[in-house]
C-alpha cells in the first residue's frame, strides 16, 4: 500500500524526470544532456562515459612554459641595435622615414624548437606590419629586392639578421593578421586569415574549409594597442589564434618542406612602424 509520503516522493520524481526530458529535447543538436539535479552525470554515447567540457581559456597560464624575455634585457637577443632595444618591458623594433629597416628581424639565438605552443603579445603604432618567425633559419639568401633607401642607411644585406621559415603575421592595418606566411621563399602566403589549407611544401595547397569571413575576423585585432597571440605547432599542423581568436589552420604534409624543420623564433619589423612584443612564453615539446 502507497503511504502519503512515498506517493510524494514518486510524484516529485516523476516531475524531475518530466523536467529533464523537457530539457534535453531543448537542447542544441550535438550538445550533451545534462543530469538531473542530484542524479549522477549522465552517460553519454551508450559507452558509460560522461560528456565534460575542457578548462577556460587562460593565456597567462604558463606551466610547463619557459620565457625567452626577461622584460630587462636583449639577453639571447641578436638584431641590428639601429631598430631594437627594450622599452616599458617590452622588445621593440622601429622603422622611421630617417632610420628605414626595411625587413628587419631580431632572433632569438638560445633556443631551437620543432614543436611547441607559443604565447605573446604584440602591438604594432602606424601602418607598418610584423611578425613573429618560428622554424627560422638566418643565412639563407634573401630572395625580394632591398629598397635603395634601406640599403644607404645600413649597407648591403646582413644575412645573419634576416629570418626564412614560417611566419605568424600581425599587421592590423591590412587583412594580414593572424595568417600562415613562410618568409623569404617562394610559397609566400599560404593560408589567409580565414581559412584551413591543406598543402604540400611549394608544389601544392588547397582551401580545405573556412572558420570565418575575413573582414569579420579582423575586428578582433587592436590596432595600437596589446593583442594576445598564440602559436601551436605540432608536425605539420600550425594553428595561428589571436584575442583568442582562432585565424588560420595550415597543414604541410611535406616532411622536407622548411615549414617543417626545427628552427629559431624571432620578431619582424616591416615598413614605417613600431612593433612592440612583451609576455613571450614557450612550451617545448622536442
Amino acid at each position: 500500500m502507497l503511504t502519503p509520503r512515498t506517493t510524494m516522493k514518486a510524484l516529485a520524481a516523476g516531475v524531475a524526470l518530466a523536467m529533464h526530458i523537457a530539457t534535453a529535447s531543448a537542447r542544441q543538436p550535438g550538445q550533451p544532456p545534462a543530469p538531473v539535479q542530484g542524479s549522477a552525470p549522465v552517460a553519454g554515447g551508450g559507452r558509460g562515459m560522461t560528456f565534460t567540457q575542457p578548462s577556460p581559456m587562460d593565456f597567462n597560464d604558463h606551466d610547463g612554459y619557459v620565457t625567452l624575455f626577461d622584460g630587462l634585457s636583449l639577453k639571447g637577443w641578436d638584431g641590428n641595435p639601429k631598430f631594437w632595444r627594450v622599452e616599458n618591458g617590452a622588445i621593440v623594433g622601429e622603422s622611421t622615414p630617417q632610420n628605414p629597416s626595411g625587413n628587419s628581424y631580431i632572433v632569438y639565438r638560445d633556443v631551437e624548437a620543432r614543436d611547441f605552443t607559443l604565447k605573446f603579445e604584440i602591438k604594432v603604432e602606424g601602418d607598418g606590419g610584423s611578425g613573429l618567425q618560428y622554424r627560422s633559419r638566418t643565412g639563407l639568401p634573401w630572395l625580394a629586392r632591398i629598397p635603395d633607401n634601406v640599403t644607404a642607411n645600413v649597407g648591403p644585406v646582413n644575412l645573419t639578421w634576416m629570418m626564412t621559415g614560417p611566419q605568424a603575421d600581425f599587421w592590423p592595418s591590412r587583412v594580414y593578421t593572424g595568417q600562415f606566411y613562410s618568409e623569404n621563399t617562394p610559397m609566400r602566403i599560404l593560408a589567409w586569415r580565414g581559412q584551413i589549407v591543406e598543402g604540400f611544401g611549394a608544389a601544392r595547397k588547397r582551401l580545405m574549409g573556412t572558420i570565418g569571413d575575413q573582414q569579420v575576423l579582423g575586428t578582433v585585432v587592436k590596432a595600437n594597442d596589446w593583442n594576445q597571440y598564440t602559436v601551436i605547432a605540432r608536425g605539420g599542423t600550425f594553428i595561428h589564434i589571436v584575442n583568442g581568436q582562432l585565424m588560420a589552420v595550415m597543414i604541410d604534409d611535406d616532411p622536407g618542406s622548411s615549414n617543417n624543420q626545427p628552427g629559431q623564433f624571432g620578431i619582424e619589423i616591416e615598413a614605417t612602424t613600431k612593433v612592440s612584443v612583451r609576455n613571450i612564453w614557450l612550451k617545448k615539446l622536442n
